[in-house]
């Protein structure tokens, strides 16, 4: 199976494969066998970031398996992120090299600023928390922090550069302020967050927009009994019972059909290659349309914590965003 082939255009000219590996949460006894079932089912696509705390296990794996089925760097389309502490324009290059090192690579093909805000550096601490459980934040500003990320393309450390979680006006305010747009945006996108407004947008910019959590991450620390079951949802059942697939088959396939790059985590082979059989089939438009009218539902915010570890909950019993009172936080625009 050849998943190569599928692929959105970068603004750079590159291609980017449609379907990826996830790796957030993948531990370290999973990756290694999780990235050879991937490469061995055609993916060649892997998504990764330093806070993910498991790159230096990814690059054993990789060197491993590209050894192991002669595959060449060149084939591969890697991405890394950027984490909050590293936000000064300073601390950008270390990160990156940190990454490369760790994942035995000597260049990324796409780097993205993880979030538009920045934590303050506290002895490497990757959460850096006040005594009350609050985050430490630092007020770096993200087109500060852009001006390293282009030192980096300059270098030929990375060969495109991106944001995540970014909404469309900050997306804007990079633009006017860059001299190397971004390649990609990285969002939490699936049946019950569509983000047809941001694809819009991103689409007219000339940006590829990734969808992070595309089959809603059921094993998030913060799930709540108010969230949406995409395998359970009576109208994606019906969708997967009349084109003989998967519910995450078709979560999928609204993805990559839409031009949008999907990325889900899974360490079970069977699942890995179940992902990938996205491309034998097409929605219709009355599919779209059933999927489109599912309510809208974000489940990728994470909540608020106290010392005590548990998420902080507002007077109607849901969750209060860790972030919100940070002034880029990203989350108050609708898109």
């Amino acid at each position: 199976m050849s998943l190569a082939q599928h692929t959105a255009t970068l603004h750079t000219g590159a291609k980017m494969p449609l379907l990826g590996l996830g790796t957030w949460k993948s531990k370290a006894d999973e990756i290694r066998d999780a990235i050879v079932s991937a490469l061995q089912t055609g993916y060649r696509h892997l998504d990764c970031a330093a806070v993910y705390g498991n790159e230096c296990h990814v690059g054993e794996a990789l060197k491993e398996a590209l050894a192991l089925m002669g595959i060449k760097r060149s084939e591969l389309f890697i991405t890394s992120k950027l984490w909050d502490t590293m936000h000064d324009p300073d601390d950008v290059l270390p990160a990156l090299k940190k990454s490369l090192a760790d994942l035995q690579l000597d260049y990324l093909d796409l780097y993205l600023i993880h979030n538009p805000y920045a934590f303050a550096k506290k002895d490497g601490q990757m959460m850096p928390k006040n005594p009350d459980g609050t985050i430490i934040y630092s007020d770096i500003h993200y087109c500060d922090t852009w001006q390293g990320m282009e030192g980096l393309v300059d270098l030929g450390l990375c060969k495109a550069i991106g944001l995540s979680n970014f909404n469309h006006k900050q997306v804007l305010d990079v633009i006017d302020k860059a001299r190397i747009k971004p390649a990609v945006l990285q969002v939490e996108c699936n049946p019950f967050f569509r983000q047809e407004k941001l694809i819009d947008f991103c689409h007219s910019h000339g940006i590829v927009l990734t969808a992070y959590s595309p089959l809603c991450c059921g094993d998030r620390a913060w799930r709540y009994a108010c969230d949406p079951d995409l395998f359970g949802d009576p109208k994606l059942m019906d969708i997967a019972k009349k084109h003989n697939k998967s519910v995450a088959q078709i979560a999928l396939r609204f993805q990559v059909q839409r031009g949008v790059v999907a990325i889900p985590k899974s360490v079970t082979p069977k699942w890995i290659e179940e992902n990938a059989q996205i491309f034998d089939f097409s929605l219709s438009e009355d599919d779209i349309r059933q999927i489109s009218s599912l309510k809208t539902h974000r489940m990728g915010i994470p909540p608020a914590k106290g010392p005590d570890n548990k998420p902080l909950l507002d007077d109607h019993g849901h969750p209060i965003p860790r972030d919100k009172d940070h002034q880029y936080y990203p989350f108050n625009e609708p898109f």
